[in-house]
C-alpha cells in the first residue's frame, strides 16, 4: 500500500502535459532561449540605439525638410522597427529550422514523440514570433528615448510586426524544410531579404522608385507593414487601406502555414 502511495504522489507533482501539444514544442526552445536571452537582449538594445545614431541622427542631418514634413528621424524609426522585425523573422526561420532537419535531427526526434508535425511546426513558429516580438518592442523603446514617437497609437505597431513575422516565417519554415543545402539560405538573404529591405520603403518613400520597382516593394510583406507601423507611430492613416494591408499579410501567413506543414508532414511522417 506505502508503495503505492509513494507511486501516486509521484504522478501528482509531475507537471501535467499542457492540452495544446504545440506548447511542449514551445517549452522547449523556451528552455534553449533561457542559456543565450542576455547576450541577445543586449544586441536588440544596442543594434537599435546604433541604427537610429546612424540612420536617423547621422542621415537625418542632411535630410532639411524631412518627409511629407515629417523629421526624418521620426519618419525613418517605425520603417526600422518593420525592417527589424522582418529581419528576425527570417534569421529565425532559416538555419534554425535547416539544421533541425538536417544537423540536430530535433524534429525527428520530436516527431518520435506524442507530437504531429503541426504541433512541431506550430511551437516553433510561436517562438519565432515571441523574439519578433520582443525585438521590436526593444527597438520601440529605443525609438521613445530619443523621442521619435508622436503617437500613442504606436502600440498597435506591435500586433501588425508579430503578423509581418508570422507572413514572412511561415514560407521561410517551408523553405529552408525543403532545400537541399545550406547555400540555397545564403541566396534568400541576398537575393530576397536585402533588396526587399532597400526598397520597402524603410530608407525612403516607395513613390521615389521607378514604377516598376514600386510595384515590386508593394508585392512584399514588408512594405505593408512599413506602411502600417508608419501609420501607428505617426498617427496618420496609412498609404494603403489598413483592411487591405492585413488582409494581404494574413494570406502571406495563411499560404505560408500550408506550405510548412505540407513540407513538414511529408518530411517527418513515414
Amino acid at each position: 500500500m506505502s508503495v503505492t502511495r509513494q507511486r501516486s504522489r509521484r504522478e501528482a507533482a509531475r507537471p501535467a502535459l499542457p492540452r495544446v501539444p504545440a506548447l511542449a514544442v514551445l517549452a522547449y526552445h523556451l528552455v534553449g532561449y533561457r542559456r543565450t536571452w542576455r547576450s541577445s537582449v543586449f544586441s536588440s538594445f544596442l543594434l537599435p540605439v546604433l541604427t537610429v545614431l546612424g540612420f536617423g541622427v547621422g542621415v537625418g542631418a542632411y535630410v532639411d525638410q524631412g518627409v511629407g514634413g515629417v523629421p526624418y528621424l521620426e519618419w525613418i524609426l517605425p520603417g526600422l522597427v518593420a525592417s527589424t522585425a522582418f529581419q528576425v523573422a527570417v534569421s529565425e526561420s532559416t538555419w534554425p529550422v535547416y539544421g533541425n532537419f538536417q544537423w540536430t535531427k530535433l524534429y525527428y526526434a520530436q516527431s518520435a514523440a506524442p507530437l504531429r508535425a503541426g504541433d512541431i511546426l506550430g511551437g516553433h513558429l510561436v517562438f519565432v514570433l515571441l523574439r519578433v516580438l520582443t525585438s521590436a518592442a526593444a527597438f520601440l523603446l529605443v525609438a521613445a528615448a530619443f523621442g521619435a514617437v508622436r503617437s500613442g497609437w504606436a502600440l498597435l505597431a506591435l500586433p501588425v510586426v508579430v503578423l509581418l513575422g508570422l507572413s514572412v516565417a511561415a514560407p521561410v519554415f517551408a523553405f529552408a524544410g525543403s532545400v537541399p543545402g545550406d547555400s540555397y539560405l545564403a541566396l534568400l538573404f541576398r537575393f530576397a531579404v536585402i533588396p526587399a529591405t532597400l526598397f520597402a520603403g524603410v530608407f525612403f518613400p516607395v513613390e521615389s522608385l521607378p514604377v516598376g520597382l514600386r510595384w515590386v516593394a508593394y508585392v512584399t510583406p514588408l512594405w505593408h507593414g512599413v506602411d502600417l507601423c508608419r501609420a501607428a507611430a505617426l498617427g496618420v492613416a496609412p498609404q494603403w487601406s489598413a483592411t487591405g494591408h492585413l488582409l494581404y499579410l494574413a494570406a502571406w501567413a495563411l499560404a505560408g502555414w500550408v506550405l510548412a506543414r505540407r513540407v513538414f508532414h511529408r518530411t517527418l511522417v513515414v
